[in-house]
């Protein structure tokens, strides 16, 4: 959707490294990462189990803190925030969705996504706005059902409307259709897609779904915790 310069970057990584264990323990899950998210553009984190997807997203999202090198946000060093600042940034523009939803099970939908509006600071007709976000992604005969009484389709909804009630300028989406079969997952996707064309938010999704990933603008591959090579869609 839109491409900007390095200068109006949302997120960047310079350098980044992430290593886990000692001695013979160690595994280096990120090497030297060099990344910039841009507003507003769709991007595919793609590449086998193991090769560091999931870490990149945490450290982009601010929840995990680096071994080596920089992630900025806005300009500004997440690396060196300390947690409930880092957790401040991530409320006011950055949103994640997991791959099992990660709803809080005595909640209803409507629970789970209004305590997301609360958490967030948005505690303003926060009910209301769950109201409608719900709406939006299909679920309004489920806004009273727990997690347990929906399907996984369904969670995932719920989960997308939660991270979209925080009004995040960057969702990024950790294997969204993992745990779904075939034709759930492609509704999934379809849905994420039009969200990001309503609300235009960057978007950054982890898969190992070489299918998923030519959904999106920009693919960036990943093997052996370093960016292997990249590819923009015409």
């Amino acid at each position: 959707m839109i491409v900007a310069g390095l200068t109006g970057s949302l997120a960047r990584c310079r350098g980044v490294a992430v290593t886990y264990g000692d001695g013979p323990q160690r595994v280096e899950a990120l090497r030297g990462i060099d990344l910039a998210i841009e507003p507003g553009e769709t991007l595919s984190l793609w590449g086998p189990s193991g090769s560091g997807k999931t870490t990149l997203l945490q450290v982009l999202g601010g929840l995990l803190v680096p071994t080596a090198g920089t992630v900025t946000w806005h300009g500004e060093e997440l690396s060196t925030l300390d947690a409930a600042a880092r957790g401040a940034a991530r409320a006011h523009g950055i949103a994640y969705v997991f791959q099992g939803a990660n709803l809080l099970p005595h909640f209803t939908a409507l629970e789970n996504v209004a305590f997301a509006a609360h958490a967030s600071g948005r505690d303003e007709d926060a009910a209301l706005g769950a109201d409608e976000l719900l709406q939006l992604v299909g679920l309004a005969t489920k806004l009273d059902a727990l997690p347990d009484e929906l399907s996984g389709g369904e969670r995932q909804r719920v989960a997308l409307a939660r991270a979209l009630v925080q009004g995040p300028e960057m969702l990024l989406c950790d294997e969204p259709t993992g745990q779904l079969d075939s034709d759930t997952g492609a509704r999934v996707l379809e849905l994420i897609e039009a969200l990001w064309r309503e609300f235009g938010f960057a978007l950054v999704v982890a898969t190992h779904d070489a299918e998923l990933g030519t959904h999106l603008e920009r693919i960036v591959n990943l093997v052996e915790g370093r960016i292997a090579g990249e590819e923009r869609r015409p």
